[in-house]
C-alpha cells in the first residue's frame, strides 16, 4: 500500500541530510552554473539520491529539480516533485548551518505536501494540504503583526533601496538567511514577520516553503500580490512576498503606490 506523499518527502529529506553532512565543512568540489550560481558535488550527490528514491516510489510523478535537466514531460503530469537538493549552497560552502533541503509535491499547480529540512540544525518543517504545519513535530504559527511598525523582514539590503518603494521605504528590522526556503519557514513559525524577494524566484526554492508558510497563516504571493502557480513552462515566480496578513497588505501598498 502506498504511503502518503508527506511521509515519503520526510524520509527523502532525511536521506538528503545524511548525504549532505558527509560533505559539509569538508571543502566539497564546487563550480559555477551560468545563471544559477554555485553548485557543489554535494548538490549533485543529493540530487541523484533523491531522484532515484522519489521517482522509484512515484513513477507517474513529474520531476523538477535545480540540479536536473528540465524535462517538458512534467507539464503533462498532475503531480510533480519540485525540489532543491541544497538550498543555500553558498551557506553550505561557507560551513554555515542554515542550508536546507526543499522538497514539495505539486498537484495541479499547487503545492500539496512540503518538507524543508536543515540537517546541520536537525530542524524539520513539514506541511500538507489541509493539515497543521509542524517544526520537529510541533505546531507552528505565523506572526499576527498588523502593520510595518516594529516588524522584522528577511530580505537583502538592495531590496530596501528607494527605487523599489514608490510608497516609501518601510522602516523595519532587516535580517537575512541564504536559503529562501528557510526564510519562508522562519515566517511560518513567527520568528520573523515577513520575507521579501524582489528578483524572480525559482519554483524549486519556494514551493515547499510557500505551502508551509500559508498553512501557518502567512499570506504568500509574488511581488505584485498575485498567487504563485507551479509547474510552469518557465519555472519562476515574479519574486516572493510572505508575511503576516496585516504586514503583507502594508508592504504591498508601499510597493504598488
Amino acid at each position: 500500500m502506498q504511503g502518503s506523499d508527506l511521509a515519503l518527502l520526510i524520509e527523502a529529506a532525511q536521506v538528503a541530510g545524511e548525504i549532505a553532512m558527509r560533505f559539509w565543512r569538508r571543502e566539497a568540489k564546487a563550480w559555477e552554473k551560468p545563471g544559477l550560481g554555485p553548485v557543489t558535488e554535494a548538490d549533485i550527490a543529493v540530487n541523484e539520491a533523491l531522484e532515484a528514491m522519489l521517482r522509484t516510489a512515484r513513477p507517474g510523478y513529474g520531476w523538477l529539480s535545480e540540479e536536473s535537466a528540465d524535462d517538458a514531460d512534467r507539464l503533462g503530469c498532475e503531480h510533480v516533485f519540485v525540489l532543491d537538493p541544497i538550498d543555500g549552497t553558498r551557506a553550505f560552502m561557507a560551513g554555515e548551518d542554515t542550508f536546507s533541503h526543499s522538497l514539495a509535491v505539486v498537484r495541479g499547480g499547487v503545492p500539496v505536501a512540503a518538507v524543508v529540512y536543515l540537517p546541520a540544525l536537525d530542524r524539520l518543517y513539514t506541511a500538507e494540504e489541509g493539515g497543521t504545519p509542524l517544526r520537529n513535530g510541533l505546531p507552528i504559527l505565523a506572526s499576527q503583526r498588523a502593520g510595518i511598525e516594529g516588524a522584522t523582514l528577511l530580505t537583502t539590503r538592495p531590496n530596501l533601496l528607494p527605487e523599489h518603494w514608490p510608497g516609501g521605504v518601510p522602516e523595519l528590522q532587516r535580517s537575512f538567511r541564504s536559503s529562501i526556503a528557510y526564510r519562508l519557514c522562519l515566517v511560518a513559525e513567527g520568528r520573523h514577520d515577513g520575507m521579501l524577494a524582489l528578483r524572480d524566484s525559482w519554483e524549486w526554492d519556494i514551493a515547499a516553503g510557500d505551502l508551509i508558510a500559508r498553512a501557518a497563516g502567512a499570506v504568500v504571493t509574488d511581488r505584485h500580490g498575485g498567487r504563485i502557480a507551479y509547474n510552469l513552462p518557465r519555472p519562476q515566480a515574479a519574486g516572493v512576498l510572505a508575511a503576516a496578513p496585516g504586514l503583507h497588505e502594508a508592504l504591498l501598498a508601499r510597493l504598488r503606490a
